[in-house]
C-alpha cells in the first residue's frame, strides 16, 4: 500500500501530544513529520474532586488550537484524537469533548485501559520484530500520569491491563501536604506510594503474565527521562533515548535519588522537562517496581507508543476507506 499521511493525539492526564506521519502500516514504516508534547495536566486534581478543573481545560483547549493549526499545514487527511485516563474518570468529561470537537472536528475517544494498552504495544513493538537481541515475549509498560498499561505479548497481545498508577496520581495522592509537593517527600511517604504500586501490580498479575516476558519494553516520559538522566544527556535527545538500554542497578540509583532530592535540584538536571519535576519521583518508583516484580535486568525505552499505535490503525483505516 502507499503511504497514508495522518495524525494521532493522545491526551492523558498530564501531558497532550501529536504525531502527524506518513504511516505504512503493512510494513510498519512510519516517516514522521512532527512529533510534539505539551504538558497541560488535564488531570490535575481529578483523583480528589471527580472533575476536570477550567484552568486544565483551557490548557488543553489552548495546545489543541496549536495543533489543528500544525495538522492543517502538513495536510493531514485524517485524525485521530484518543483521550485516556482523566477523562475517563471525569463527571464533567462531556464539556472537554465538546471543547475539542469545536476545535479539531473530531470527538476524543474516550478509550478503555485494555484498549490503550493494545494501541501502546503496537507503536512500542512494531519495529522491534526481527531484532535477534531481544527476546519474546515483550512487557510493555506504559507509565502515565494517572494509569499505567502493562501489555504482554509476541507478534500479538496475550495480556493487557490498564491500573490506576501513575506519576500525577501517586504525586496528588502521597507526596502532597496542604496543596504543596513535600520537598523532598518523607520515608511513609514514599512507602506509601510504594504500597499502591505493589497492590496495582498485584492486579495487573491476576490477567496479565508479566513474569514471562523476557524484554522489557518501557514507555512514556518517566521512562525516558530516567534514560536521559541515566545517559547524563545535555538536553533532551530522543534519538539518543529511542532504544537506549537501561540496567536495573542504574534505574535504582536515579529513583533513590529523585525521591530524596529537592525539587530545585531536580529541576536543575539538564534532561528535566519543568513540568515533570513534581512527579518524576513517582513516576521513576513505578518502574523501578515493575522491574523489581519481573526480575528485569534492564528496561529497552521506546519514544514510540500510543501515539504511533494510533497512527498505524488510522493509515489502516485510510486504506480501507480508499478500496470501499
Amino acid at each position: 500500500m502507499t503511504h497514508a499521511r495522518v495524525a494521532a493525539i493522545d491526551c492523558g492526564t498530564n501531558s497532550i501530544r501529536l504525531l502527524v506521519a506518513d504511516a505504512d502500516p503493512d510494513t510498519g514504516e512510519l516517516v514522521e513529520l512532527d512529533r510534539r508534547m505539551t504538558i497541560v495536566r488535564l488531570g490535575q486534581d481529578v483523583d480528589r474532586t471527580g472533575r476536570l478543573a477550567p484552568e486544565a481545560l483551557e490548557r488543553t483547549f489552548a495546545a489543541c488550537h496549536e495543533y489543528a493549526a500544525i495538522i492543517k499545514e502538513h495536510g493531514a487527511e485524517r485524525l485521530r484524537f484518543v483521550a485516556t485516563s482523566a477523562s475517563r474518570d471525569a463527571e464533567n468529561r462531556d464539556e472537554f469533548v465538546r471543547g475539542v470537537l469545536g476545535i479539531l472536528g473530531v470527538e476524543p475517544e474516550v478509550i478503555s485501559g485494555d484498549h490503550e494498552a493494545e494501541f501502546s504495544f503496537t507503536g512500542a513493538t512494531k519495529e522491534l520484530v526481527g531484532r535477534d537481541d531481544l527476546a519474546k515475549p515483550y512487557l510493555v509498560v506504559d507509565i502515565g500520569g494517572g494509569s499505567t498499561e502493562f501489555v504482554v505479548g509476541d507478534d500479538h497481545v496475550r495480556g493487557a491491563r490498564s491500573v490506576d498508577i501513575g506519576c500525577v496520581r501517586m504525586t496528588e495522592r502521597h507526596l502532597v501536604r496542604d496543596g504543596v509537593v513535600t520537598d523532598p517527600p518523607t520515608e511513609e511517604q514514599i512507602a506509601a506510594v510504594r504500597a499502591d504500586i505493589e497492590a496495582a501490580l498485584d492486579l495487573a498479575e491476576e490477567t496479565v503474565p508479566l513474569r514471562e516476558a523476557r524484554t522489557l519494553v518501557g514507555l512514556a516520559g518517566s521512562v525516558t527521562t530516567v534514560s536521559a538522566i541515566a545517559q547524563n544527556l545535555p538536553e533532551y535527545d530522543s534519538e539518543a533515548i529511542h532504544h537506549s538500554r537501561v540496567p536495573y542497578d542504574r534505574v535504582r540509583e536515579i529513583t533513590e535519588s529523585l525521591l530524596h532530592s529537592t525539587h530545585a535540584e531536580r529541576a536543575k538536571i539538564p534532561s528535566m522537562h519543568p513540568g515533570r519535576v513534581d512527579v518524576i519521583g513517582a513516576g521513576a518508583l513505578v518502574l523501578l517496581s515493575i522491574m523489581e516484580r519481573i526480575g528485569a535486568r534492564e528496561v529497552v525505552v521506546s519514544e514510540h507508543d500510543i501515539l504511533d499505535g494510533i497512527a498505524f490503525k488510522v493509515a489502516e483505516e485510510a486504506e480501507e476507506g480508499r478500496g470501499d
